[in-house]
């Protein structure tokens, strides 16, 4: 062996290369070839090394080719029994597969199976073939060859075969009813989805499965038909050929006429599509038995959930129960150390208070032994009222020192004790009633500066508090010219006889306003008992004339209690909702507002009209005199 033949990828290039060898056996100088590689063997390695590829994916694209081939070759056509009678000019309206003989594959034909198809019928329908034979052939595009010439060209173009195949006069476009599908959901439902899975622009459709199918997997298959992107269109039923149009206007016309088709039945289809879908999923009994699984879920959570609170709620009522025994517990021995410490102090007290009686006593009998220091009867009945103001002023360490004192010491330095103590008692006691005299003073200053501040020299009688308490209420704040309106409003009706301005009745509302809660509750009752004097009776009439039922006043069904916001809320809502008109209005009215009669209603209903119009007219006059 004297050399070694490379390729040139060996090498490394596709030049003509250069490689060295040696002898196995021998040590014998190198030999120098010159080797250009050629032949299939390279060819292919190049091929693949070009497509990046290996030599197994190479062999197994070979095999496909020859398999096409191999299929080309056993192509079976189905003539078309009807082909000679086809009218050229209705070809839109002709299977074009059918035409070709490939009826038996339709839309899953290769273009190599439409090509050899066309080829064949080409050989056996060509006009100078039947020619030849001596048969009869019609001049001009009237020969049915022309549907062989259309079905090609149809089915040789992607976009005109693509819209051929949208309107495939074999495909079935009917969707299962509810009832077809009740028994037999999966034989009923596959093969339609099978079916229309062909308009899909995606590659991969998902199965619709069997009962065993995951929960994931029917959520895939219901996503994925109910998010269909369907490449199927309409064109090919377009009525009007935009070729045909003479004129630019008119072929704008045809191509917005198409598109309105073309949406409308684009619009149907999808409809179709989700009518399938909806039907299906309505009769799935997967989706069911989810649903039933899901609510028994719900149904567990919900009760471990439930069980979970109950047993935390008896750990909170348990802690309470505990809690509250030990502050009852607490409670009870506060209480009984406090019962305890009132004894003891009970027991210190009664003790105090012997020791006092017992000290009083003393002092009392060591004074009258003294004959209360005194030398006629009436010094000594002074002395004795000093002695007894001692007894009761004077704590128990300051009794003691001056019994101590009076027992130990004479008459005349007993004396001066004891009038020492009656002069610091008697101090004390004039200090406390100018103190007291001065508080007096101070209330009866407060109380006149807060009567005569509203209206100067002016007083303000009970009548007019009333009647200014009514008219504050009754022009709440925002109101406008409130406070003229309400001094319009008293000098109205005012008995009085003295003219209030607007300034008067701020300062007065504003001394009401700071006034003791009590001073207020006693200013409202008496403004309630001078109501009910009046109201209380009603004067009896000239001709002693029973009086008429919207007028009459308080008698023994009658509640003279003041009427509360609620009811007053309850008496507005039964006037709006019993009009004027409805029969029998006023029981109605009073069967609305509990504790309350048909008089009391009425009577009510005159009061809220007169402040109405007492109202607008102080408004009135104010608007005048502006």
């Amino acid at each position: 062996m004297k050399g070694l033949l490379l390729p040139s990828g060996a090498c490394g290039s596709g030049r003509v290369t250069q490689c060295w060898a040696l002898s196995p056996v021998f040590l014998s100088a190198s030999v120098q070839f010159q080797v250009e590689p050629v032949g299939r063997w390279f060819e292919a390695f190049l091929r693949r090394r070009n497509r990046n590829v290996s030599a197994s994916f190479q062999e197994l694209e070979e095999e496909k080719e020859l398999s096409e081939e191999s299929e080309d070759e056993e192509l079976q056509l189905e003539e078309f029994p009807m082909l000679k009678t086809l009218d050229p000019k209705d070809w839109k309206n002709q299977d074009h597969y059918a035409v070709l003989g490939l009826a038996h594959l339709r839309y899953k034909a290769t273009q190599k199976q439409i090509k050899a198809a066309h080829k064949a019928m080409v050989l056996k329908h060509h006009p100078d073939k039947r020619k030849a034979a001596g048969e009869q052939i019609v001049e001009g595009d009237n020969d049915y060859f022309t549907c062989i010439t259309k079905a090609i060209e149809i089915l040789s173009d992607p976009v005109k075969r693509r819209a051929f195949d949208s309107v495939d006069p074999t495909f079935d476009n009917a969707v299962p009813t509810k009832s077809e599908a009740k028994e037999n959901f999966f034989e009923v439902f596959a093969p339609v989805f099978d079916r229309n899975a062909r308009w899909t622009s995606k590659k991969h459709v998902p199965k619709l499965g069997d009962m065993n199918a995951s929960f994931e997997e029917v959520d895939s298959f219901y996503s994925f038909w109910y998010n269909f992107d369907s490449w199927r269109e309409f064109s090919y039923l377009d009525e009007e050929e935009k070729e045909k149009a003479e004129c630019r206007d008119e072929r704008r016309w045809i191509e917005k006429q198409n598109r309105a088709s073309r949406a409308q039945r684009k619009k149907e289809e999808m409809n179709r599509i989700r009518t399938l879908v909806d039907t299906a999923y309505s009769c799935d009994p997967r989706i069911k038995k989810f649903k039933d699984d899901e609510k028994a879920r719900k149904e567990s959570e919900k009760k471990a959930k439930a069980e979970a609170k109950r047993k935390e709620q008896e750990e909170k009522e348990r802690a309470r129960q505990a809690e509250m025994e030990a502050a009852r517990l607490a409670k009870e021995k506060e209480e009984e150390a406090a019962k305890q410490a009132a004894l003891q102090a009970k027991k210190e007290k009664e003790i105090q208070k012997k020791a006092i009686k017992k000290e009083r006593q003393k002092l009392r009998t060591i004074c009258k032994n003294w004959n209360y220091f005194a030398d006629n009867e009436s010094e000594s009945v002074k002395m004795m009222e000093e002695v007894e103001k001692l007894c009761d002023r004077l704590e128990l360490v300051s009794l003691q020192s001056l019994n101590e004192v009076l027992a130990s010491s004479a008459k005349e330095e007993s004396k001066a004790a004891v009038d020492k103590h009656v002069q610091e008692v008697n101090a004390q006691l004039q200090k406390e009633k100018e103190a007291e005299a001065r508080a007096r003073q101070t209330s009866r200053s407060t109380e006149q500066s807060s009567s005569g501040a509203g209206a100067g020299s002016k007083g303000w009688n009970e009548e007019e508090l009333q009647l200014l308490i009514k008219a504050v209420n009754l022009f709440p704040a925002g109101t406008n010219a409130r406070w003229e309106v309400i001094a319009k409003y008293m000098n109205l009706h005012s008995n009085s006889g003295i003219e209030r301005n607007a300034k008067d009745v701020i300062n007065k509302a504003k001394n009401l306003q700071k006034l003791d809660p009590h001073q207020k509750d006693e200013i409202n009752k008496k403004a309630f008992e001078k109501f009910k004097k009046e109201h209380a009776v009603v004067p009896p009439t000239v001709d002693n004339a029973v009086p008429s039922e919207r007028f009459e006043g308080s008698g023994a069904d009658t509640n003279t209690a003041p009427w509360t916001t609620e009811e007053q809320k309850l008496l507005e809502q039964a006037l709006k909702t019993f009009p004027v008109s409805t029969p029998e209005r006023w029981e109605k009215i009073a069967a609305a507002v509990p504790g309350r009669t048909k008089k009391d209603c009425m009577k009510r209903y005159k009061e809220l009209v007169e402040m109405v119009k007492a109202k607008k007219a102080a408004q009135e006059q104010v608007k005048t005199k502006k």
